[in-house]
């Protein structure tokens, strides 16, 4: 039974936990560092990226499943952190996934130094989020301004409906044709992001 985890987890975890055990001390640490920035800095997912394409490459490793063993690994410090799992049960939870002692026992100590930040990191980003609990938008035209150059420019007005505690409140906002466009493109990216971990 682990710890991190209250559902089953699909063997390829455990897979890919054993395949952890095939990296040296030292490309395993420089694996554990890269993902241990990531955790803190949560925002930079192209830089975590950047990193295992270039430590893929370094070490001559396909990238593709690299990134697929790091969204393993990547499950026991989110699971650990929702559950405030002590270092002992972070290194058990590793060894019962297969990973050798020594691993598992450099793993669980970089836990227990990064655990502090790590929870403050969650619960800011906890009381930071607010649900989306519905969203109205129109486009328009300028038609008619006392400024001839915005006569004919294209505007969207977005009305979104947040939920905030107990309530909700609306929020609008009114976009030029290229914030819309930019908008659009960090929505696109922030939602690569959640598909690339989910």
């Amino acid at each position: 039974m682990l710890h991190f985890a209250k559902d089953v987890l699909p063997d390829s975890v455990s897979a890919d936990f054993q395949n952890l055990n095939k990296f040296n001390e030292q490309q395993y640490r420089r694996l554990i560092e890269i993902l241990f920035q990531f955790l803190l800095d949560p925002k930079e997912t192209d830089r975590f990226m950047r990193q295992l394409t270039e430590f893929a490459g370094e070490h001559g490793i396909s990238a593709g499943p690299l990134r697929n063993l790091m969204k393993s690994v990547l499950l026991v410090p989110q699971g650990a952190l929702k559950k405030n799992l002590t270092t002992e049960q972070v290194k058990q939870d590793l060894l019962t996934l297969g990973l050798n002692e020594e691993k598992a026992a450099h793993f669980s100590s970089q836990w227990g130094e990064h655990y502090a930040a790590l929870s403050r990191l969650a619960v800011g980003q906890t009381l930071m989020v607010n649900q989306l609990v519905d969203m109205e938008w129109k486009f328009g035209v300028t038609v008619g301004t006392s400024e001839i150059q915005k006569v004919g420019n294209v505007f969207l007005q977005l009305k979104l409906v947040v939920r905030k505690g107990n309530s909700t409140e609306n929020v609008f906002m009114e976009l030029t044709l290229a914030q819309f466009y930019n908008f659009l493109h960090e929505m696109e990216r922030a939602k690569a992001s959640m598909e690339c971990f989910a």
